[in-house]
């Protein structure tokens, strides 16, 4: 598939889409959230992209829905549906659904439905599917601790491409190396010429590098298994509670997670976290150390009673000596159980290593002296020696993390697109569920819808009366107001618009046409005037051109003008209709004066009144054929014939009712 084939990819989005891995193939099986993960794409203008895609794909020009009221329970049937996905990439993956007249999409559709309908609704894998993300890809991580090195401009641009974590730098020979070695903790040498040289630092020769990233550039798989680390451990929940199988294996992903810390770095490891500790703590261990000495002298030298003869002190004197000396002659154990209880307090405190204690014993000279003071050089030794052990560490678990975590990168971003995938089947599951719903067919002439509920209205699914209806043609479907006409005209909008999407419709059985159109037109509001009057009638005579591929669903046309004219005007569509093989129906108050106007027999379908109670009409919602309905107006002037006194004077208007049918 050329991208730019599909409608609304121009030159810049192609060029955008061909960062993905294979964008023909993610446009193909129509994954919104790898379209989406492109930089400058949104998630609603990738649902766009892909809707795009499928039409090119099935070549289908679209079209479907002809007139805004079409759209507008398009719309609302889309809205429930999204309405039952958990995830916000299952509400942008069901906008990818959409009524056509192409069959291999529609088909392709219904066995989606298929599968989807098999799906439990279970409340564990719901409760999974909320931490459920798509898959993100870090763009920024930097390392500037390490780089590297070549002697080549072609292969320092493959490698400016392949690792844009790291810094690379051009060298001329081994002193260059050497000289970065000085700048950074490690340095990889790219070239082959410098196996075998000797060079100060940490340099390393792979001319290879740019076959195994992983392990010179751990970051970026530790990076990207962090920043999604959350989604992943409740992608690989959906699959335990789903019990569907997973790409990879979830207990190998999540021992690997449990390694990885939130920010990117190796968790678990108890001798690194010991190393990073011992190294935060130990300028306050030493000063505590410090404490712990002078207090140990100062308590000895407090007890003490120090005689120094007079020739002593006048030699002491004469020497030039101090303190110090006379802590050497007088307090040289003392001294020493002080300062091994210093070095012992900074060993303890940091739980050093033997090898690590012999270093610190150098904090704290052997020579007496008060007060007990630290060399800052052994310290500043010791601190770099922990530092340098944690890093080589930390790069060496970093390394063996990533190595592990490598394997696992494409099959945990298909961990994550299957449990999105599978939100919104079970989307669909819960309308199926929660509607009823039955696969219709999508043959012959005309619908028939039994025992059929409209979603759209504005109480309990639970509390909606069933419906049968069918048409041959094009009929008139009559009846009182509020009798349940709009309803059953949306109905049947909901049914073709679902069937044709491949969805399953609401309904015990449903059959509806194959069209390539639906044409629903709305109540008009009041009498429209010339101007939107020839505009209407231009749009119902193209309408009539090509009728036989066309659903066709009007209420109230005749409200445009004036009932005497709408009724002939009407009748004349009506004439076009039939004559075209048309499938339609027209909801009208006026279905006597039309069906006296049309120039064959039309079918004149009635949803009958039964009688009012308490106020309120009482009708039997599916329409029956050859009826036409009878008004409010004749039901009140029969109520009030059979209940009040003066009976004769509205028997007189019931036979005015009658004289006109």
């Amino acid at each position: 598939m050329d991208l730019e084939d599909v409608p609304g990819v121009g030159a810049k989005t192609a060029e955008r889409l061909r960062e993905l891995d294979d964008p023909a193939e993610t446009l193909e099986r129509g994954d919104v959230a790898a379209v989406a993960s492109v930089p400058g794409i949104s998630t609603g203008r990738a649902a766009h992209i892909v809707r795009g895609a499928i039409r090119a794909r099935h070549d289908d020009p679209g079209g479907f829905l002809a007139t805004d009221r079409a759209r507008e329970v398009y719309d609302a049937v889309l809205a429930l549906l999204q309405d039952r996905a958990t995830t916000t990439y299952a509400e942008r993956r069901l906008a990818t659904l959409y009524p056509t007249a192409s069959a291999s999409r529609i088909a392709e559709v219904s066995a989606f439905a298929e599968r989807a309908r098999e799906r439990t609704v279970d409340p564990a894998v719901t409760e999974a599917l909320a931490n459920v993300e798509p898959v993100e890809r870090p763009d920024d991580v930097t390392v500037r601790d390490r780089c590297l090195a070549t002697t080549d401009a072609e292969t320092y641009r493959e490698a400016t491409a392949a690792f844009p974590e790291l810094p690379v730098e051009i060298v001329e020979d081994a002193r260059g190396l050497a000289d970065l070695s000085r700048g950074y903790s490690s340095v990889i040498a790219l070239d082959e010429a410098f196996a075998g040289v000797t060079i100060d630092g940490d340099v390393t020769v792979d001319p290879n590098a740019l076959e195994h990233p992983e392990e010179h550039v751990p970051e970026r798989a530790l990076a990207f298994f962090a920043t999604n680390r959350a989604s992943l451990r409740a992608a690989a929940a959906v699959h335990r509670r789903a019990a569907v199988e997973a790409p990879i294996d979830l207990d190998t992903l999540e021992d690997a997670l449990g390694d990885l810390g939130a920010d990117g770095s190796v968790a678990g490891d108890d001798e690194l976290e010991r190393l990073s500790v011992a190294i935060d703590d130990l300028d306050a261990a030493v000063s505590t150390a410090e404490s712990v000495a002078n207090n140990r002298l100062r308590e000895a030298i407090e007890e003490r009673d120090v005689t120094i003869e007079g020739a002593d002190l006048l030699s002491l004197v004469e020497r030039g000596a101090g303190v110090d000396s006379l802590l050497s002659r007088e307090l040289a154990d003392e001294y020493a159980a002080a300062v091994t209880a210093a070095r012992d307090h900074v060993a303890d405190a940091l739980a050093l290593r033997d090898d690590e204690a012999d270093l610190a014993t150098r904090i704290f000279g052997d020579e007496p002296t008060y007060p007990v003071e630290r060399r800052e050089d052994a310290v500043s030794r010791l601190r770099e020696e922990l530092v340098a052990e944690r890093d080589r560490r930390a790069a060496k678990r970093k390394r063996d993390l990533a190595a592990r975590l490598a394997d696992l990168r494409a099959g945990a971003s298909d961990l994550v697109r299957d449990a999105l995938e599978l939100d919104v089947e079970l989307a669909v599951a819960r309308f199926c569920e929660d509607f009823d719903c039955t696969p219709a067919e999508r043959a012959g002439a005309g619908f028939a819808i039994e025992g059929g509920r409209s979603p759209l209205l504005d109480v309990a699914f639970e509390a909606v009366e069933p419906v049968d209806y069918g048409v041959d043609g094009v009929a008139l479907l009559s009846g009182v107001n509020s009798g349940g006409k709009t309803s059953t005209l949306d109905l049947v909008a909901v049914v073709v618009v679902l069937a044709h999407m491949g969805l399953p419709v609401p309904a015990e059985s449903a059959r509806v046409p194959a069209v390539e159109e639906l044409h629903y037109h709305a109540k008009s509001q009041g009498t429209l005037d010339a101007g939107a009057f020839e505009a209407t009638l231009r749009d119902f005579a193209a309408l009539t051109r090509g009728a036989d591929e066309k659903c066709v669903l009007v209420d109230e046309l005749e409200s445009i003008t004036e009932p005497g004219a709408s009724a002939k005007i009407v009748a004349g569509i009506l004439e076009e209709l039939h004559g075209a093989g048309a499938t339609g129906v027209f909801v009208s108050h006026l279905a006597g004066e039309i069906r006296d106007a049309a120039a064959y027999d039309v079918d004149v379908d009635g949803i009958r009144a039964v009688g009012l109670a308490d106020g309120e009409l009482v009708v039997e919602r599916s329409p029956q054929k050859d009826l036409l309905a009878r008004s409010t107006p004749e039901l009140i002037v029969e109520k009030l014939a059979d209940e009040a006194d003066d009976a004769a004077f509205y028997e007189g208007l019931l036979e005015k009712f009658d004289a006109g049918e």
